[in-house]
């Protein structure tokens, strides 16, 4: 528990949006602890037995009236789901642009208070590897898949300033069980310290709308604690242990790949119209 959430009132309603993905699994178990009601929610049913606590309610993103639907109630957001991979631009406007818009939407009819927000460091993607980055620096997107998560970004100011509603956007690293490679000892994040950052992300009060970078405690890392301290996150995980295991596993030498921070996600694209 982080100091800042230890004394905070359980949520009645709490929704996980990209139950299915990586994160969202990673995330379903320790949530429910926060909560009386967990709703899980991505494209599909999940297929999955249920606790007590849980309810299933698929829904696509890109339908309004559906997302609408789906916010009914619920106290707080941990908005996971997107296209999450680097895409042609047609295949993920859909979910990560018009689909930020309707949950935003929706929080704003329903009465939600919080939106925990999955934006990406590949939203500062090109800068060079090795410069240490605060959220406050200009945004430098890797790909259309950056260019959609700053957009998020900026959805979250605007239904913070004009309407109230509370987010952090948390600008997720390399988030796996171990690091797979030397660029992720810059960017990893544990399973357990995402849990932690998110469960402050909910429930710090007064949080206005936050951006922060959320990697675990890396020595090599490329971002500054900026917004730590105001969540209580203090991350107890750290890559250095996998160095000598991944420190040779690196991107082809001059590519955009090893020179730039964003990795391979500058190895995919451009990609051609179609005929």
């Amino acid at each position: 528990m982080t100091p800042s959430s230890a004394d905070a009132p359980m949520l009645d309603t709490l929704l996980l949006t990209g139950a299915a993905g990586t994160i969202g699994k990673m995330l379903r178990e320790p949530l429910g602890r926060l909560c009386r009601r967990l709703i899980l929610s991505d494209r599909h049913p999940l297929g999955l037995s249920l606790a007590a606590h849980e309810e299933d309610h698929p829904c696509d993103l890109t339908d309004r009236v559906a997302v609408q639907r789906l916010l009914e109630g619920v106290d707080a957001v941990v908005h996971m789901g997107a296209c999450s991979v680097e895409a042609p631009f047609e295949q993920m406007a859909r979910a990560n642009l018009d689909g930020v818009f309707h949950l935003y939407e929706a929080a704003r009819l329903a009465g939600t208070r919080r939106v925990v927000f999955a934006s990406s460091n590949h939203v500062t993607g090109c800068y060079p590897q090795g410069h240490l980055l605060d959220p406050s620096d200009p945004a430098r997107p890797d790909g259309y898949y950056g260019v959609t998560k700053l957009f998020g970004e900026g959805m979250a100011q605007l239904y913070w300033y004009r309407y109230g509603v509370e987010s952090v956007c948390l600008r997720i690293g390399t988030c796996l069980p171990e690091p797979p490679d030397r660029r992720a000892l810059s960017t990893w994040l544990s399973p357990r310290d995402l849990f932690s950052l998110v469960e402050a992300s909910i429930t710090t009060p007064g949080v206005g709308c936050l951006v922060t970078y959320a990697i675990s405690r890396n020595p090599a890392r490329w971002y500054t604690e900026a917004g730590w301290a105001q969540l209580g996150y203090q991350p107890q995980d750290s890559a250095e242990p996998w160095r000598s295991q991944v420190g040779d596993v690196v991107f082809p030498e001059g590519s955009l790949m090893a020179r730039l921070q964003g990795g391979s996600f500058l190895g995919i694209g451009p990609f051609d119209p179609p005929g």
